[in-house]
């Protein structure tokens, strides 16, 4: 067993889930590790962003359908695996620095994946898809600048990991629903629901970029006020 304790943790209601607890006990019965956990969010998102490509490059629509459908449960499975690592490296006792690391570094690695890939898209713009892994890796940056100079882990934001994985779901599910007439509508256009989308989630980090620096700003400053009382 591990004496480490973790720092603050991102708040997820879905941890309280009865299933959820059996299957992250499952996990450490098993003795799965919770470093492979977090690798394997890695591996799903890579999936989820090769269902995305591959979208590009069948003309059956049905096909099409099925890999938007496999694009939007990939990204479930990679944020259930961002759970469960944590949960696992707890239940076993196998919380570590090193752990912590390993849950970071696979986030940034999905996140630029997922979010890269759909700028490439029908209907999308590889720009609008690497500025919204940028900015994305910018709120993460300045949530872990907030950890190191004293003002704790800041997972405030409008377009945090769990919003950004949300909305890209929705677009997903919406991609695989919406009617043939409108995907041949908007592949011809200048930009479609994917680029709408990336503009969003652009957007929303920005907003949460700002937020976490002004929240940084005034946890610095409450604690410098009380040291000089």
């Amino acid at each position: 067993m591990s004496d480490y304790e973790p720092g603050d943790r991102r708040p997820i209601a879905s941890r309280k889930l009865s299933w959820v607890k059996r299957i992250a006990s499952l996990f450490v019965r098993l003795k799965i590790s919770p470093n492979a956990i977090s690798l394997m969010s890695v591996v799903f998102a890579l999936a989820g962003a090769g269902f995305m490509l591959g979208t590009e490059a069948v003309s059956s629509t049905l096909l099409t359908r099925v890999f938007w459908i496999a694009a939007a449960l990939c990204v479930q499975l990679r944020l259930l695996a961002n759970m469960f690592d944590g949960m696992v490296a707890l239940e076993s006792g196998q919380a570590s620095a090193t752990g912590e690391l390993f849950n970071e570094l696979p986030d940034r690695v999905s996140d630029t994946a997922l979010l890269v890939a759909l700028g490439f898209v029908a209907g999308s713009s590889p720009h609008l898809g690497y500025a919204a892994a940028l900015l994305a890796m910018f709120g993460a940056y300045l949530r872990a600048v907030g950890a190191s100079v004293g003002a704790g882990q800041l997972f405030a934001g409008i377009m945090a990991k769990p919003q950004r994985m949300f909305t890209l779901t929705s677009l997903l599910v919406f991609l695989a629903a919406a009617p043939a007439s409108w995907s041949s509508a908007w592949a011809n256009a200048p930009i479609g629901p994917a680029g709408i989308t990336l503009a969003v989630i652009c957007l929303g980090c920005l907003v949460t970029a700002i937020t976490r620096l002004l929240a940084i700003g005034r946890k610095l400053r409450g604690v410098a006020d009380a040291a000089a009382l």
